[in-house]
């Protein structure tokens, strides 16, 4: 029987052709599958550059282009008859010598490349890799059949032509070297396309580097598996190798922290991480997000990702909230009060009088959140004694007997009316796993825990009582937190690293985002200001080697003179894509920073704005659209000024109040996959590059 590969442009192709032809294709590839008489066979093909390459007639018109080696056909396009042969004949096949991975080469545009190459070397004795010896470049798994071009290359220019005629894993060592990059800094380069480490290499043995090239080929044994890789998204198959590498390796000793940045596919990693772990069936798998509203949607991926049904079972998603409301209600017997926010307010207040106004309401929740809860303080005389990390205004000690006693007024408040925080919620509940499972952060507990795994996307904004409470609710040991997320994209001021707090991580980064294009990224990077934040990881984390793989379009910035004016404009950019672009109205998102400004722009939208999502620009987080429009960025408006300490009262509170409201408006920014509209009427915001 013959096994069939498919790459990532099969199902793309088959998706473009009209029904009828793509019903006739569909119905062809399954008898190839079940090797029925009426299957098409493989029909060589004249004057290529591989003598394995070979196509079927899949239909009346259209046939796919495959690779073969003994029983196994890589199928890696169907086209039109003419375009088919003619992909057939432009490309050879190979097997990386360094990592074993399958490669595809445009052997006939680097033929013709070739000339030009030459002449360039001709007029100077410059080579850019003259300080590397062929053995060198051979042992980075540099084809030999390359070398004879790269001794041709005199500059940076020259390389950069080269970059989209050459299989990724060839280029990328190659561009590390011609910037005078070390060979340890080439091999880098060359391990974020290991997908699964192997130890020795047999270039001649195809089918092996496809299995190892888990973003170029899915193995599809039967009709059955072709039909769901079909009907299902490109993530649920196709992973790129360093996702693929951490979601399916197999078995971690401890916690381990992915950070990368916007588009690097951090959710994909932990919702193949979750099925991967389930499937496993060690133990029940908790895929923990940032809002019970993400975490919808992300149930909804993770049912699209997980066929079985006892797998699927054995994962739980949702928030921390939701966890922490559970196990205190289970525990307590009764469903806890949460305290409202305008009563909390009215509450902090008071306490604010209550010091004599020497602190603002701001103030004190702050110290409360960032100090007191964040450290599971309990009494006077440990608030007295402890660290105030990020806290830059000093407080003696009668200062701080002061605070405590205000911030007393709010916490007995609470208790007397039998309400909490969300923020104490967390904390009550991991204190109750504590008492079930002994040392929270101990080696020796008795593995009563609620779950085997716990996996946590968006992880940068969870507060240290929460992170208590994950930790407390899953057991030390193998594959125990899987933890995702990005620092540059906080919206909340929880800048903990996990060590403090007793979760020393195995550290991995993702630094390509294969979701924006290079021009909103570089917009987005330098509106973020590109600098290093802290939190999750010991230190700091920066945006540096942080890129995309394809162009796109800039960022469309549009000054209005009213905000009447502003909204029309906002209807005539969405009409646009809708009418005239044809994009769905659930691929677009429109998003304002205030509830007042995203009223405005649903009564504007009105019906037109029917089936897309319109929110603020926290509602955007943990969610991706082809098109974007943010409103009302204005000065006054972003950063919003409420949400700012007084410069007088704490500057470095009011330093990361600015870093925060940046870092919110990068993340709506970064949800654009295609388009990214962003409009102002008055002044611009100060965020906004020039």
């Amino acid at each position: 029987m013959p096994r069939l590969a498919i790459a990532p442009e099969v199902p793309r192709d088959l998706g473009a052709l009209a029904q009828p032809v793509r019903r006739d294709v569909v119905t062809a590839m399954r008898r190839f599958l079940q090797n029925t008489t009426s299957a098409p066979h493989p029909e060589r093909v004249r004057n290529t550059r591989d003598s394995r390459v070979a196509t079927l007639r899949l239909s009346d018109r259209h046939r796919g282009v495959v690779v073969r080696q003994r029983d196994v056909f890589w199928m890696l396009t169907v086209l039109p008859d003419a375009e088919a042969w003619s992909y057939a004949q432009r490309h050879r096949f190979a097997v990386n010598a360094a990592i074993g991975i399958a490669e595809v080469w445009n052997a006939e545009a680097l033929e013709r490349v070739e000339p030009a190459l030459r002449r360039s070397a001709d007029s100077t004795e410059e080579r850019l890799f003259a300080h590397v010896c062929d053995t060198d470049l051979i042992a980075l798994g540099i084809d030999v059949q390359l070398i004879p071009l790269v001794r041709l290359i005199t500059t940076d220019a020259n390389l950069d032509a080269l970059e989209p005629l050459l299989p990724e894993s060839q280029f990328a060592p190659l561009s590390v070297l011609g910037q005078g990059g070390s060979m340890a800094e080439a091999w880098r380069a060359l391990d974020s396309r290991v997908a699964v480490p192997v130890t020795e290499v047999d270039v001649t043995d195809l089918p092996a580097a496809l299995k190892r090239t888990p973003d170029r080929a899915a193995f599809v044994p039967d009709p059955s598996t072709l039909d769901r890789i079909l009907a299902k998204p490109h993530w649920c198959t196709f992973l790129y190798p360093t996702q693929y590498r951490l979601s399916h390796q197999a078995g971690f000793e401890g916690p381990v922290l992915v950070t990368g940045g916007a588009g690097t596919g951090k959710t994909l990693v932990a919702l193949h991480r979750a099925a991967h772990l389930a499937r496993a069936g060690d133990g029940r798998v908790l895929l923990v997000t940032f809002s019970q509203g993400v975490a919808a949607d992300v149930a909804a991926k993770l049912d699209l990702l997980v066929d079985e049904e006892e797998v699927r079972g054995r994962i739980e998603v949702g928030n921390v909230e939701r966890l922490a409301h559970r196990i205190v209600s289970e525990a307590e017997g009764r469903t806890p009060l949460l305290v409202g926010a305008p009563d909390l307010a009215t509450l902090w207040q008071e306490a604010s009088e209550i010091s004599g106004d020497l602190h603002s309401a701001a103030f004190l929740l702050r110290e409360w959140e960032q100090v007191i809860l964040a450290q599971n303080l309990c009494t006077v005389q440990e608030y007295l004694a402890a660290e105030r990390p990020g806290r830059s205004v000093e407080l003696g000690h009668d200062e701080r007997t002061a605070v405590w006693k205000a911030i007393e007024h709010v916490t007995e408040q609470l208790r007397a009316s039998g309400r909490r925080t969300l923020l104490q919620l967390a904390s009550r509940a991991s204190t109750l796993l504590g008492r079930t499972t002994g040392d929270l952060l101990g080696d020796n507990a008795p593995l009563r825990e609620p779950y085997r795994h716990i996996v946590v996307d968006e992880a940068q904004d969870l507060h240290p009582a929460q992170w208590r409470l994950l930790r407390a609710a899953v057991p030390p040991g193998p594959d125990d937190l899987f933890i995702v997320g990005d620092p540059h994209q906080r919206v909340f001021d929880t800048r903990v690293a996990l060590s403090t707090l007793g979760i020393k991580t195995e550290s991995q980064r993702l630094s390509i985002s294969h979701r924006l294009p290079q021009d909103i990224l570089s917009w987005a990077v330098r509106l973020r200001g590109g600098g290093p934040v802290d939190g999750l990881v010991d230190g700091i984390t920066e945006l540096v080697g942080y890129r995309a793989t394809h162009p796109g379009d800039r960022p469309a910035v549009r000054e209005y003179t009213s905000r009447a004016a502003e909204l029309a404009g906002l209807v005539t950019q969405v009409t646009g894509w809708l009418e005239e672009e044809g994009v769905a109205a659930e691929d677009i998102a429109v998003a304002a920073r205030t509830g007042e400004l995203v009223k405005g722009a649903k009564a504007a939208l009105g019906a037109s704005g029917a089936g897309m999502r319109v929110t603020t620009f926290h509602g955007l987080k943990g969610l991706e659209f082809r098109r974007v429009a943010l409103v009302g960025v204005a000065d006054g408006v972003v950063p919003a000024p409420d949400t700012l300490t007084p410069a007088a009262e704490d500057p470095t509170a009011r330093a990361h109040d600015l870093q925060r409201e940046r870092g919110l408006l990068y993340m709506a920014c970064t949800r654009a996959a295609e388009r990214l509209y962003v409009s102002y009427s008055g002044r611009a915001s100060p965020f906004l590059p020039p």
